[in-house]
């Protein structure tokens, strides 16, 4: 079994040694006793690697037994946070259940209550910024938990280094980074460069599909347009550049090179591996026959099922297409790179803002979920609003899931209110006192998750239908999922499915021999710009309830954004990326990964984004609830 070990470690592009001869036999072994114990297939041990991998962001690619220690850690948390959804009614036991057990002065909670819903006063020398949020209060319970949970201190109200920067970008930009007690300095002085009172255009260009929309109708023909179009439209795109020649069938035996387009598919169930990649091509020009592909006179290379790419080489029997060069980067149209012609605004008062400066704005981005496990409190939720009350962000940008259905109280179906009436009360009516408290400055957008529980659980999904008086429409806008919008000029694209955590599971890649480690999550995260689409993963991953028959205009991304937000469980990230380097169609954009609002029974993160004309000159924190 150790040799499976390795031969999937090797499969994903990863290599087990150290420094002694004998290292590697020790790691394996080391292993095969976490396959025993944690009762994984080596293929799941791999992809628990790649994910531990992708958050602690290791250099290079090999394994080494200083990562040991570490990657057993990770498995166990991934073994208990299993074991806890499967058994609901479960408790393990945290260092925070012995300090509230430990806590003697119970007549003392009020002085220590540091939950956004409090009207408690604080202890002496300590701040609270909820405390100038003049947000309802008062509202209905949300489930049996919740009435209890309000009359106790929760472990979410008792964290520590609370909205601390846990990374800046371009900091060399910024006066001086705050330390843990001065976050209003240097970030109130990034502030002023952006003026609050400035309201921020918006613009929506994609937000499809739209409310009401008909769905579960998705047909085996739907199903096979949508791969088609995917691969002619790409083959029309090469073809148009005039740098390759007409796209051929690969399926063709000939001794001549030749140009072919198609996409990449795996032969069999499992993952994708050097020897199993095949190349579907187009009805038009293959019949939508399959070869297979060699990849050995390929030095580097990035592929995943569901990838469209361009090959040149030659298939001299018929059952094999020898590659010479691999080209995984779709075109872009010509129509693309002209200036996109204006969208209808949200509101005529847009255009007729002088004030408002193109290309520069302040926005605080987060992602579900807003509430902890422990209960339905939405205290995450309710600290964010206060952050944003006293940084006064033109823009605030919430991604779901905001009723998380993998909630333990939504799962048990404790809840004494319809999913609808808790997002009423605990999202929507504190974000129009929200709202309100800002004035006519601020705008909300709200975009919606497959996890939402009082939401259509598909893919590509419908925007939410507030119903909102007209007023409070010019504030809060909803948008599908995914969507695309510009603010001030600058392009925004949304999804919320976590692509980039189901792309580390299926892709491969090969580095040439001696060269650098690339970084991976920036490496996924481009695949998405190159491929033109928010979902080009097919067949799509367990648990994405994907609707083909709605996928083909709302997936496909008809520009390339300037601001990429993609909310995903992978470690919180804001990279500046770069897309057809080399190129004229170069192009450098933001990708941002808020991470989660909360996490557990604890808080998680989100962003502070200073847009300023271009990626040199933006900042961005990352921030701890």
């Amino acid at each position: 079994m150790e040799e499976e070990i390795r031969t999937e470690f090797e499969s994903s592009g990863f290599t087990i040694g150290g420094a002694g001869p004998g290292d590697t036999a020790q790691i394996l072994s080391t292993l095969l006793t976490y396959c025993i114990n944690f009762k994984m297939s080596p293929g799941d041990l791999v992809s628990n690697w790649e994910v531990y991998y992708l958050n602690r962001q290791l250099d290079g690619l090999k394994l080494e037994s200083s990562y040991l220690d570490g990657f057993s850690s990770h498995l166990q948390n991934e073994v208990k946070e299993k074991l806890i959804k499967e058994e609901t009614e479960l408790h393990i036991y945290s260092s925070n259940d012995v300090d509230m057990l430990l806590s003697s002065t119970h007549t003392d909670e009020e002085g220590f209550l540091d939950t956004p819903s409090s009207k408690h006063e604080k202890p002496h020398g300590e701040s609270s910024n909820s405390e100038i949020t003049p947000l309802t209060t008062e509202r209905p319970s949300s489930s049996r938990a919740a009435k209890t949970n309000a009359d106790r201190i929760t472990p979410f109200a008792q964290r520590i280094n609370k909205f601390t920067q846990h990374y800046v970008l371009n900091a060399d930009d910024v006066a001086s980074v705050p330390s843990k007690h001065e976050t209003e300095t240097s970030e109130d002085e990034l502030i002023k460069r952006i003026q609050p009172s400035q309201r921020c255009t918006l613009q929506v260009q994609r937000s499809k599909p739209e409310p009401g929309c008909r769905f579960m109708y998705d047909r085996m023909e739907d199903r096979f347009n949508y791969l088609e179009d995917r691969i002619r439209r790409s083959a029309s795109l090469f073809s148009a550049t005039g740098l390759y020649r007409e796209p051929a069938d690969a399926t063709l035996a000939s001794e001549e090179t030749m140009f072919s387009v198609g996409m990449v598919i795996c032969d069999g169930e499992g993952r994708l591996n050097e020897k199993s990649i095949l190349l579907q091509g187009s009805v038009e020009h293959s019949r939508g026959q399959r070869v297979r592909l060699d990849l050995k006179d390929i030095n580097q290379f990035s592929l995943f099922p569901g990838q469209v790419v361009g090959i040149e080489g030659h298939n001299p029997s018929g059952h094999c297409f020898v590659i010479s060069r691999l080209i995984d980067s779709v075109p872009v149209s010509v129509d693309d790179q002209l200036p996109c012609a204006k969208k209808q605004a949200l509101d005529n008062q847009d255009h007729q803002n002088a004030n408002t400066l193109p290309g520069v704005l302040s926005s605080v981005i987060a992602a579900g979920p807003y509430t902890t496990t422990d209960n339905l409190l939405f205290e995450p939720l309710q600290e964010l609003l206060s952050y944003a009350c006293r940084k006064q962000p033109q823009l605030l940008i919430l991604m779901g899931p905001f009723i998380d259905s993998d909630h333990p109280d939504i799962k048990k179906g404790t809840v004494d209110q319809s999913f609808h009436d808790i997002f009423h009360f605990e999202i929507v009516r504190k974000l129009q006192d929200f709202t309100q408290y800002l004035g006519h400055s601020v705008r909300v957008i709200l975009i919606p998750s497959v996890r939402d529980a009082h939401h259509d659980a598909i893919f590509p999904q419908p925007a939410f239908d507030l119903n909102l008086s007209e007023d409070i429409t010019h504030q809060i806008s909803c948008l599908a999922n995914p969507s695309l919008f510009n603010s001030n000029e600058i392009q925004f694209g949304c999804c919320t499915v976590d692509i980039l955590k189901q792309l580390s599971g299926d892709e491969i890649s090969c580095k040439p021999p001696g060269g650098k480690a690339t970084d991976r999550i920036g490496r996924l995260a481009t695949h998405i710009m190159k491929q033109q689409s928010y979902y080009p993963l097919y067949p799509p991953a367990a648990g994405v309830p994907m609707d083909f028959s709605l996928a083909k205009e709302a997936l496909e991304m008809p520009s390339a954004p300037d601001v990429l937000l993609l909310a995903s469980d992978l470690a919180p990230f804001v990279k500046v990326l770069s897309l057809n380097e080399g190129t004229e169609e170069h192009k450098r954009f933001v990708c941002v990964n808020p991470g989660r609002l909360a996490k557990g029974i604890g808080g998680g993160t989100f962003v502070e984004l200073y847009y300023n004309e271009d990626t040199d000159k933006t900042n961005a924190f990352i921030m701890r609830i």
